[in-house]
C-alpha cells in the first residue's frame, strides 16, 4: 500500500439530494453516476457520494453505517485565488442553497476563509 489518498467519499442517506447540491452549488460535473453512488470529475483526489445502505451491504452489515452521525468528522476545503473570489463564491453558493455557517473573514494565520454546509449538514470551507 502507498501512503496516498486517491478517493474521498461522503456517505449519505439521500444520494440524489447531495448529487444535486455538489453539481448545482459547488459546480462539479459527474463522471460516473448510479442510483447509489456518484463520482465527480475532480483534479487530483477522486470525489464521490455513496449511499450508507450500499456501504452497509458491502461491508457485511457493519453497524457503523447505520449509526447516527456524531458531529463533524471531516471537512472539504475549496481553494480560491483572492479574498474577493472567496467573498463572491460564498455569496453565490449561499444564493444557490448552501447553508451559511461563517461569512468570509481573515484568519489569524492570514488566510481568508468562509464556511458553509451541504444538505446533510457537513461543514466545508472556501479559502485563499
Amino acid at each position: 500500500m502507498r501512503s496516498k489518498i486517491s478517493l474521498v467519499t461522503i456517505l449519505t442517506d439521500d444520494v440524489l439530494k447531495m448529487k444535486k447540491f455538489y453539481q448545482d452549488v459547488i459546480g462539479f460535473n459527474t463522471e460516473d453516476d448510479s442510483e447509489h453512488n456518484v463520482e465527480f470529475e475532480s483534479e487530483g483526489v477522486r470525489f464521490s457520494i455513496c449511499s450508507r445502505q450500499i456501504m452497509f451491504d458491502i461491508t457485511g452489515g457493519h453497524s457503523s453505517f447505520k449509526e447516527d452521525k456524531k458531529g463533524q468528522s471531516f471537512e472539504l476545503a475549496f481553494p480560491c485565488d483572492t479574498p474577493e473570489e472567496v467573498e463572491k463564491s460564498y455569496k453565490e453558493m449561499i444564493e444557490k442553497g448552501a447553508t451559511p455557517i461563517k461569512e468570509p473573514a481573515q484568519m489569524p494565520w492570514g488566510q481568508t476563509t468562509a464556511f458553509f454546509a451541504d444538505p446533510d449538514g457537513n461543514i466545508h470551507e472556501i479559502f485563499c
